[in-house]
């Protein structure tokens, strides 16, 4: 007697998950990696400027998949952006007006 055979779950619907072969929380076996492009849609910063801060070692390193093909790590891009919503905002100080050499700020302005 041969075995009746399977019907696969139509496409689009959730029933692929009670299937064996569809793991149905797994974690995918291999980590996310994106381009240049895509970097530049998830993070707004110029190329000079995230360039500078893999430098100083502020923001995840790319690495070649090819001598002409750089990609970085999702994960630690997504997670650097986390980092950095969590950090506290400080804001820089503002520059002492009587300092400056050009246009020396008046006696009697008032503003002191």
């Amino acid at each position: 007697m041969r075995p009746q055979p399977v019907s696969l779950p139509l496409p689009g619907s959730n029933a692929y998950g009670d299937l064996p072969q569809f793991p149905k929380h797994g974690a995918l076996p291999f980590r996310r990696s994106i381009r240049r492009h895509e970097l530049r849609q998830i993070v707004p910063l110029a190329e000079t400027t995230i360039y500078e801060m893999e430098r100083r070692g502020e923001f995840p390193r790319r690495f070649n998949l090819t001598p002409r093909c750089v990609v970085w790590d999702l994960a630690e891009v997504e997670a650097w952006i986390e980092e950095r919503k969590q950090a506290p905002r400080i804001c820089a100080a503002k520059p002492d007006v009587h300092l400056r050499r050009k246009r020396p700020v008046r006696a009697g302005s008032g503003q002191e």
